[in-house]
């Protein structure tokens, strides 16, 4: 048998990146960077107000305090977005809100919190009961969080939300981002009725297409199609044929059909084409992966909890490695475990586990199954998981 790491390497090799294109910043939510961002403009473009409160002289307020206030004449307001551009001399201040333009003249401000009466109206006198700590205080100088050409975002980030305000503060309204994988998902059983529909004997409700396609999606990839297709290899065939050439598929993920038996449908279908093996691990020992034409194609056992540890080895890493991720590899905790099981030697095993955090220092573990045993054909306990 193949070790895990032997056949993701596998994978992997045939993974590249896919081509880049343009995408608005306001549309590349959860997409991968494919070249690094620089920033556009200086962060702050200007010398601005860290604080709503008055732009003075700091030589002017140095010694106030509570018992010995500065009076200044305030000549300006100045809110966000304000151009004026007054001059202070001595005995004089700005009003000035957050965000706010500071004038060169300014050496400090003080905020309303250090004033007598506060907000007032905005040509009162300002009396300043609490000197700043310095000269400069409260003042966010032009460029010192960033400047134009710097680095923003390399290559490999995956944008969030926060990922996005940093690019658009920069002054940046498009970036290159790797184009999603285009996946196709094909179910096989003859043994499998849609979810919903009256069960005769011997069937049982398909899920592992929801399963693989909602864990695509996860993964970033767009799904192109969703099908579900008896042991017959005329039926999978053409189910193929259109995933490959009409919905233009990267990848072709397929669950079923892999292993020993007489009816194993993607097995007498594709062994001449791509690779069958046996990997060391549980659940999920029988395994098929190769390319045709420009697609990579995995074929996945068929019991849900094999598919969802065979997607997580091998299918997803090489999904984010076609995006340009990095890093593809999960976080990784070491906790306890509460409840023991069996595992099978000279195998690697994923087990569905449920984690305690209750307390935040100490998490714990336990087999996400209600029986605690962690065998390929446990199913319902998946809803219960929240990490292997």
């Amino acid at each position: 048998m193949l070790t895990v790491d032997a056949q993701r390497a596998k994978v992997l090799a045939a993974a590249s990146a896919l081509e880049a294109e343009i995408v608005s910043v306001a549309l590349a939510s959860g997409r991968t960077l494919a070249d690094p961002v620089h920033a556009r403009v200086d962060v702050p473009l200007f010398d601005n107000s860290a604080m709503d409160g008055y732009a003075v002289l700091f030589a002017d307020v140095e010694g106030a305090s509570v018992e010995h206030p500065v009076v200044l004449r305030v000549i300006a307001d100045l809110p966000a977005g304000s151009a004026d551009e007054p001059e202070l001399t001595p005995g004089s201040a700005a009003r000035i809100m957050t965000g706010a333009p500071v004038p060169r003249t300014a050496t400090a401000v003080v905020p309303f919190e250090h004033t007598r009466d506060g907000l007032q109206a905005w040509d009162a006198p300002a009396i300043v009961t609490r000197a700043p700590a310095r000269a400069g205080a409260n003042i966010r100088r032009h460029g010192e969080e960033l400047r134009a050409g710097a680095v923003v975002a390399p290559a490999g980030t995956v944008l969030g939300p926060l990922q996005l305000t940093a690019i658009a503060t920069t002054g940046i309204d498009t970036v290159a981002v790797h184009r999603r994988p285009r996946v196709a998902v094909i179910s096989t059983g003859t043994e499998l009725a849609a979810p919903g529909a009256e069960l005769a004997r011997g069937q049982i409700p398909e899920s592992n297409s929801v399963l693989l396609a909602a864990l695509c999606t996860d993964a970033g990839a767009d799904i192109v199609s969703v099908d579900s297709v008896t042991d017959e290899d005329a039926a999978f065939t053409a189910l193929l044929e259109r995933a490959l050439h009409d919905a233009r598929a990267d990848v072709v993920v397929t669950s079923g059909g892999v292993s020993a038996g007489a009816h194993e449908v993607v097995k007498n279908v594709l062994r001449d084409l791509i690779e069958f093996v046996a990997v060391a691990m549980q659940p999920g020992r029988p395994q098929a992966f190769g390319r045709i034409d420009d697609a990579l194609v995995f074929g996945l056992p068929g019991n849900p909890a094999s598919v969802a540890a065979s997607f997580e080895a091998f299918v997803r890493p090489a999904l984010l490695a076609l995006q340009g991720r990095e890093p593809i590899e999960r976080p990784m905790l070491r906790v306890a475990v509460t409840a023991g099981w069996r595992s099978p030697a000279g195998r690697q095993q994923y087990v569905p586990v449920m984690l305690d955090r209750t307390d935040p220092a100490a998490w714990s573990a336990r087999p996400a199954a209600a029986d605690g045993s962690s065998g390929a054909h446990l199913a319902a306990g998946l809803a219960r998981a929240d990490a292997y």
